[in-house]
C-alpha cells in the first residue's frame, strides 16, 4: 500500500431485483425509529433551550405586533 493509488472503475452492479426491494423496504422500516429517536433529541434540545432562556420570553424570535 506503499504506492500511488490506483483508480478504480465500477462498470456493472449485479443485484437481483426482488432483493434491491427487501433492501428499501427494510430502509423504510428502519426509518421509522430512527426518525421518532430524531425527534425526541429535537424535543430535549428545544426543552433544554427553553428553561435556558425563558420558556415565555422568545420576544427576541416572535416579534409581536401591535394591534
Amino acid at each position: 500500500m506503499n504506492g500511488p493509488d490506483t483508480p478504480i472503475i465500477v462498470v456493472d452492479l449485479r443485484i437481483p431485483f426482488f432483493r434491491l426491494v427487501f433492501f428499501f423496504v427494510k430502509a423504510a422500516l428502519a426509518m421509522i425509529p430512527a426518525t421518532i429517536i430524531l425527534i425526541a433529541l429535537g424535543m430535549a434540545v428545544a426543552a433544554i433551550t427553553a428553561a435556558i432562556f425563558g420558556g415565555r420570553h422568545f420576544d427576541f424570535i416572535i416579534q409581536r405586533w401591535p394591534a
